[in-house]
């Protein structure tokens, strides 16, 4: 889905992760879910949930209905994930395409997954804001500007465990449907895009390894020395 930034009723940032950890619940939400449930579920305001879910049922990405109770009162509003075919033939169109990519990619490259890595290096640089000649990008700035590339991505990135210049939490990967599919080719893509950006601001770490999926919504990347910074 779309995670452009967005403001909330109150003025505040609430960006796309908000959203999909809206959306995720009630993707598991078998029987739909009410404004309160899902506010309990992800820590989110009220007002804030019922803003998120409006956008949500807008797009046609959820949907809602009253819950006969049987009794006197107010009915209360159940909120569930729109079916795959409900979701507007544009988004359809996009994933489809992304599929179809990824599986050429997988199906005629010799080596699709360092072909991906070496893409996504190129992307990462692309994408990673350059710094001055002079500076010295230490650790903990290295982890930042690699954390909002990953954001600007569409991840739900954080530093993870107590040391942040070991781990990287990515939630909500925004190719997850895609990534199921032919993991190999996309979370090498991924891998290589976190390898880019940090090379571009010449950071003295580097991402060993990426863990895919440890979680529904959760991956892991393992940070360790640049080669260059290592003895």
């Amino acid at each position: 889905m779309d995670r452009q930034t967005l403001q909330d009723p109150a003025g505040s940032s609430a960006g796309g992760e908000s959203r999909v950890r809206v959306l995720d619940v009630l993707r598991a939400a078998s029987g739909g879910a009410g404004v309160r449930e899902i506010a309990e579920q992800t820590g989110l305001h009220p007002n804030t949930v019922r803003f998120h879910l409006d956008a949500l049922v807008k797009d046609g990405l959820a949907e809602c209905r009253a819950e006969g109770r049987g009794r006197p009162g107010r009915p209360r509003t159940v909120y569930r994930a729109a079916a795959p075919s409900r979701v507007p033939a544009g988004r359809r169109s996009y994933q489809l395409l992304a599929q179809m990519l990824t599986g050429l990619v997988s199906e005629t490259l010799p080596h699709p997954a360092q072909a991906a890595v070496d893409a996504g290096e190129a992307w990462g640089r692309y994408l990673a804001d350059t710094p001055s000649p002079g500076r010295r990008i230490d650790a903990e700035e290295a982890v930042r500007r690699l954390t909002q590339v990953l954001a600007d991505v569409g991840f739900d990135p954080a530093p993870a465990g107590s040391r942040p210049d070991e781990v990287i939490a990515l939630r909500h990967c925004p190719f997850r449907e895609v990534a199921e599919e032919h993991r190999e080719v996309v979370c090498s893509l991924h891998l290589g895009l976190m390898r880019g950006a940090l090379k571009e601001v010449r950071a003295p770490l580097g991402v060993d390894r990426l863990e895919p999926f440890v979680e529904p919504a959760l991956c892991l990347a393992h940070l360790a020395p640049a080669q260059e910074h290592r003895s």
